[in-house]
């Protein structure tokens, strides 16, 4: 009996220990809520509403018919009508459609001569995953999308042969290899958990050793404290990408179509954004353990909800919204569209202000914390 006693009072002295610990509470009950929340709600692998821009130089029956037909598939979403093939390059280049899909001029004369023109459908395959599905219901919609204007003398003698062609086009990864998606990707969560993890350790690690009072006896103020945690991290990132780079191209053949020398800068950027973010959960936490629960707590929803494991146009509208604050979101276009696609400056600057605002935010939240730190 005594020794059951004994037991309780030392749980009874561990459950009073995790109460006063409210940080550590707070993950312990919050992980599991986040989880659920996000693969219940956000997590969609079938993806619907895709933007898509149509260049339809017919304007016969038979092409608005196709039209109506891939809007009414839930698959596609309409965002362009009547522009040229250049304005829908320009479009996917930059990211801003999924598909483009572009009906000849002779389109409707062609189907009721009894021949079968063909359709491009242009699908931007950085991301095969995002729109497997809806080019898989193009062989169905190529039977049915004509079902209502060929009746009678213009039904088609065959009825299992469909009227008109279907010929995917898959941009930028014609293969839709997955590791032409996963291995760019990798750079942004790699860096993500590094940069994060790491700086907010920087800091704890100095008051738990006890350094952080000879720190602050140094004329050093808090942003040189800042800066000079922060540059050893920076060379230690470059490093990191250069092993990564390295084994995209010799172990993976993945392609770099665009300029190196601005995806470097584009990556000085992204690391910056996450060290201010581990920066501040280091004046945060007040131990090892409270940084690593803050990173993980951080690193979660940005590999769910950046588009990284999951296709970002398959989540949700609140989803997506919170997703757009997440610099590995960005980042994650940025890569691949250098990488991919071999986007400029002027087509990445849409994903570098947000970056540049959340590094503003967490930069100066980082150095206001660590003021109040020191005070």
């Amino acid at each position: 009996m005594q020794s059951l006693a004994r037991t309780f009072a030392v749980a009874l002295k561990e459950v009073q220990q995790m109460l006063r610990d409210r940080l550590t509470f707070a993950m312990a009950a919050g992980v599991p809520v986040m989880q659920l929340i996000l693969f219940g709600y956000a997590i969609n692998t079938d993806p619907k509403g895709l933007p898509t821009a149509v260049v339809s130089q017919d304007a016969s029956p038979m092409a608005r018919s196709l039209v109506a037909a891939l809007q009414t598939s839930g698959y596609f979403r309409i965002v362009e009508t009547g522009i040229g093939e250049a304005r829908g390059d320009e479009l996917m280049q930059r990211g801003d459609i999924q598909f483009l899909v572009v009906v000849p001029a002779d389109f409707g004369a062609r189907i009721v001569r009894g021949e079968t023109p063909a359709v491009l459908i242009a699908a931007d395959a950085t991301d095969p995953s995002a729109g497997s599905n809806a080019m898989a219901a193009l062989s169905q919609l190529a039977q049915t999308a004509l079902n209502r204007d060929l009746r009678g003398a213009l039904a088609p003698r065959a009825p299992q042969a469909a009227p008109f062609e279907v010929r995917i086009q898959r941009r930028y990864n014609p293969e839709g290899l997955s590791r032409y998606n996963i291995v760019p990707g990798l750079v942004g969560t790699i860096l993500t958990m590094t940069m994060v993890m790491l700086t907010s350790l920087a800091m704890t690690r100095e008051r738990e050793r006890g350094t952080m009072e000879n720190l602050l006896a140094t004329p050093v103020r808090p942003i040189e404290v800042m800066v000079g945690k922060i540059l050893p991290y920076i060379v230690l990132g470059y490093v990191q990408l250069g092993v990564i780079l390295g084994a995209a191209f010799v172990l993976f053949n993945v392609p770099m179509v665009g300029s190196l020398p601005l995806l470097l800068a584009m990556i000085g950027v992204f690391m910056l954004a996450n060290l201010g973010v581990g920066f501040t959960f280091s004046t945060l936490a007040r131990n090892q353990l409270q940084a690593l629960q803050l990173t993980f707590f951080f690193f979660l929803p940005s590999m769910l909800l950046s588009g990284f494991m999951f296709p970002f146009r398959g989540m949700p509208g609140w989803a997506q919204h919170l997703g757009e604050t997440l610099p590995l979101t960005h980042f994650l276009r940025i890569v691949r569209g250098v990488m991919l696609k071999g986007s400029g400056a002027a087509d990445l600057l849409p994903e570098l202000w947000p970056m540049l605002a959340f590094l503003l935010v967490a930069g100066s939240v980082a150095l206001l914390r660590y003021k109040q730190t020191v005070d």
